[in-house]
């Protein structure tokens, strides 16, 4: 061996350790974190950031930077300890500051609080799900934009995953979904340890991973020692080059490398070292026990060459698209009009519209129609559903299947139309859900494109994680959940949703639209597409509703404050409100015709969106709901939970507190009390309660005792 050569090793050393013992102590000082995993990967991680990683420090944003996912966030000490090093915008301060309120150095990676983090992960197996997002992002726009001689989009999605993600459901179902769609810009380390939070892997995973993935249409390599630098470097090496499949690299490492006496142990997995296994794993390795936080000025050096690295790479990109700007200007406009997120000119000028000689329509199918006149203009929105598009209605006319391009009949009964070919912009996640929410996060994150996704309103459980990552993350994916109560029929109450709109309205930055018509559907899909800062989900009906006549009611741009009144009496102030959302506005209605035949002035509010109208002044929420008109009806095919806030006291909510029926949709319709009888008799009980209050104040506590204020 040369001294050359021996020097460069030393200095590979001098760094890895650099890295294990910052994540030591960044868990020390706080007295809570996960020191094992970082202390393990820290070789395959130095070798992937030093050699492999085109990524720019000094601008966390380059849009052609590679994407790198720590997928195992619990380990999120060595990635801090990796953007400090390479010379991100994360002073040394902010890691002394590890899992402290207000620290740009959070428990879990969280994208929008970090420089560098791509995206926020923590719950095993998303960020896995998010990469394949990101690979997928990168096919498309490389589809759309390159042109030969100017490789505009041309990077790869890296990930560092743990044995708890290979053990969650959705890394399963992403990885079958990347080996069938051939992301080969898509490279997983899987930092294979045995062993997690509680114990050995021994009695909980014995399975062979490496012949999954290889199943899924993977390549598998694998390297029996993590810290071989050489073998994780030509592991990489054989990744890179292989551009038709994703690449899984079995990296064989050991929880808590170089602890004494807890290398191997769960006990290094979610507990710091403890002040005597710290000094006794530095000795081990030579390192000086004080001061903490100690980085070697010749491995700080090594590190900060990515900065100068990064520069280099943007400079010659940004040379690049100045180039490809006087090329093909409007692919140029293009391409910035999709990154800074913005509509087009005249982007809804095709949307339908509808009028009050209109058929009945479902509201899925008309947001059917109106999707696909936006995205005829919007060409960046890209999406699919679990493989349910035939009854969400979410495929897009003459807009092919993303998917390798390749020969094929699609003339064969239920296969897609269209090219196959990573330009298009259907995506058909398969059975899925929970992948499919995952993977439209990492789609978002990437930026670009504005993604969507669909299912059964039932099935947003199975991918409610993902969804909250979504907004918690502020990403701006759109969820079209159609089936959306137990008007839906026979498929019966394992496919009714009851508690899920409750549910989904009790998330933070989460907006839910609930339109009631055709007309609705259309205002639900503008807010939709111009919201920024969140996801939005539409829920849609199965079934037919009537097109309301605007010319006779309000006008429905009223959904993008989330309620308005619809209908009032002709004469005088209201005496009673029915507040409804969906297709159960269409029974409130029905029941104020009733109600006014009976000589009672009633209001009908529809109300497809809590979160917008909460977010409306206080003035305009009391021109809609006025405080003194104490007679309300709530009227929804789902749980009452959350209705008392807009009926009060003296109000009552027909709803749902039980599951539903296999039956035809008009029959449950019946069954359940969703009738303009039912909620005629349920405003004149909440008149009667109004008027008792009014009369004596000492009954409020008979009256509302009568109920519990919701109805089977």
């Amino acid at each position: 061996m040369t001294i050359a050569t021996r020097s460069a090793r030393d200095l590979d050393a001098l760094c890895i350790d650099t890295i294990r013992f910052l994540s030591i102590d960044m868990v020390e000082r706080a007295e809570s974190g996960h020191p094992g995993m970082p202390m393990g990967a820290a070789a395959m991680a130095y070798v992937l950031w030093t050699r492999w990683l085109r990524h720019s420090p000094a601008n966390p944003d380059w849009r052609d930077r590679d994407r790198f996912v720590l997928s195992a966030g619990h380990g999120s000490a060595l990635l801090y300890s990796l953007l400090y090093l390479t010379g991100y915008n994360l002073p040394l301060n902010e890691l002394k500051r590890f899992r402290q309120w207000g620290s740009m150095t959070p428990g879990h990676p969280e994208a929008e609080r970090t420089p560098g983090v791509e995206v926020t992960t923590g719950p095993l197996g998303q960020g896995f799900a998010n990469a394949v997002g990101l690979a997928m992002a990168e096919r498309h726009l490389a589809a759309h934009f390159n042109r030969p001689g100017f490789p505009l989009v041309d990077h790869r999605t890296f990930v560092i995953a743990s044995d708890g993600d290979m053990m969650e459901g959705i890394a399963s179902e992403a990885a079958s979904l990347a080996g069938h769609l051939g992301l080969g810009r898509l490279i997983c380390l899987y930092d294979s340890n045995h062993v997690s939070l509680s114990a050995s892997t021994r009695i909980t995973f014995s399975e062979d991973v490496g012949a999954r993935f290889a199943a899924y249409g993977w390549d598998v390599s694998h390297v029996e020692d993590g810290n071989d630098l050489s073998a994780v470097d030509a592991a990489i090496a054989r990744a890179v080059r292989d551009d038709t499949r994703p690449s899984l690299i079995i990296c064989h490492t050991h929880l808590g490398f170089g602890s004494p006496h807890k290398q191997d142990s769960f006990e290094a997995h979610g507990s710091p070292l403890g002040k005597e296994e710290t000094a006794a794993t530095k000795a081990r390795a030579g390192w000086p026990a004080e001061p903490p936080f100690h980085i070697p000025d010749r491995a700080l050096e090594h590190f900060r060459r990515a900065t100068t690295r990064g520069r280099e790479l943007e400079r010659a990109w940004n040379e690049g698209f100045a180039a490809f700007g006087n090329a093909h200007p409007d692919l140029a406009a293009e391409w910035e009009q999709y990154w800074a997120g913005t509509l087009p000119e005249g982007w809804d000028q095709d949307i339908p519209t509808y009028g009050a000689g209109s058929e009945p329509v479902a509201t899925r199918k008309a947001g059917h129609d109106v999707l696909n006149a936006i995205a005829r203009r919007v060409t960046n929105l890209i999406g699919g559903s679990a493989d349910l598009d035939p009854s969400t209605k979410t495929r897009l006319a003459e807009a092919g299947s993303f998917h390798p391009a390749q020969s094929g009949d699609d003339s064969i009964q239920g296969s897609p139309t269209g090219p196959w070919t990573y330009a298009a912009r259907n995506v058909a996640f398969g059975v899925r859900e929970h992948a499919m929410g995952g993977i439209l996060n990492g789609i978002s994150a990437h930026g670009g494109l504005r993604p969507y996704g669909s299912t059964f309103l039932i099935f947003s459980d199975y991918l409610r994680p993902s969804l909250r990552l979504a907004a918690l993350s502020h990403h701006d994916v759109i969820y079209v959940f159609t089936h959306d109560s137990v008007m839906l029929g026979e498929d019966g109450p394992t496919h009714q949703p009851i508690e899920h709109l409750a549910s989904l309205r009790a998330m933070p930055n989460l907006v839910v639209l609930r339109p009631a018509d055709a007309t609705e559907t259309v205002e639900a899909w503008k807010v939709a597409l111009e919201r920024r800062g969140g996801p939005t989900a539409l829920v849609f009906s199965r079934q037919a509703l009537p097109v309301i006549d605007r010319a006779r009611y309000a006008d429905a741009t009223g959904v993008r404050r989330g309620a308005y009144a619809l209908a009032d009496p002709e004469d005088g102030d209201p005496e009673a409100i029915l507040i409804a959302t969906g297709s159960e506005v269409h029974v409130a209605l029905e029941a104020q015709a009733a109600l006014t035949a009976g000589g009672h002035r009633v209001r009908v509010v529809s109300m497809p969106s809590w979160e917008l109208f909460a977010a409306q002044s206080r003035s305009y929420r009391n021109e809609v709901l006025p405080p003194a008109v104490t007679a309300r009806v709530a009227i929804e095919a789902a749980s009452w939970f959350g209705w008392r806030e807009y009926v009060g006291p003296d109000g009552i909510v027909v709803a749902l507190d039980r599951f539903g029926a296999s039956a035809p949709g008009p029959v449950n319709q019946e069954r359940f009390g969703f009738t303009a009888e039912r909620i005629a008799g349920a405003a004149h009980r909440a008149l009667a309660r109004a008027a008792r209050r009014a009369a004596d104040l000492h009954l409020v506590g008979a009256a509302s005792s009568e109920g519990n204020g919701h109805h089977a």
